[in-house]
């Protein structure tokens, strides 16, 4: 019998001592959309916990950031659909507007809010005008689209109550400084 994803993921983590995100995001994957875990696939997720438990594995923490790019396409977006809005009787999807902007603009990931200052600072100094432009175009765009797909659904964030949530629940419960503790 073929090993499952499951299994084979946790081979991989133990073989290297950590469990990536994108680890972590296929096994919960795998059990969201799973009608029923095998036994062998249980006993991967048992092993797994246990050896986080242990420290035999480490959780390898998502790393906090922020694209300050977003911040500010989002208040020039809205300070513009607003305008507009208040002056028409035009409905702009503000969602549209920012994604086609920001698509077409440089990111701007910071990590600490020290970092994220200095990005907020040289986007104000370097970028924007370009940031106007981009959105002009996107308001530009959004004006003269026709009402094509009238029955679409926005993107809307997945609930967390999967398997791999449960266990990341139960982990927090047993052992919740344990990363901060052993890894300084």
């Amino acid at each position: 019998m073929q090993k499952s994803s499951i299994e084979a993921i946790v081979e991989q983590a133990l073989q290297d001592g950590y469990l990536t995100p994108a680890m972590e995001a296929e096994v919960g994957r795998i059990c969201d959309s799973a009608f029923e875990l095998s036994v062998e696939e249980y006993m991967a997720l048992d092993r797994l916990m246990g050896s986080l438990l242990t420290g035999e594995v480490v959780a390898v923490p998502r790393k906090q950031f922020i694209n300050v790019m977003e911040e500010l396409v989002l208040a020039e977006s809205v300070a513009r659909v607003a305008e507009i809005e208040s002056a028409t009787n035009t409905v702009l999807d503000l969602g549209d507007i920012a994604a086609y902007a920001l698509n077409r603009l440089p990111p701007l990931y910071a990590t600490t809010e020290e970092g994220a200052a200095y990005q907020r600072k040289r986007a104000l100094a370097e970028l924007q005008t370009l940031i106007t432009q981009q959105v002009k175009e996107a308001i530009d765009r959004s004006l003269d689209r026709p009402k094509f797909f009238p029955e679409r659904a926005g993107i809307e964030p997945k609930p967390q109550e999967g398997v791999l949530s449960q266990l990341n629940n139960l982990l927090q419960a047993y052992a919740p400084e344990f990363e901060d503790k052993s890894h300084p």
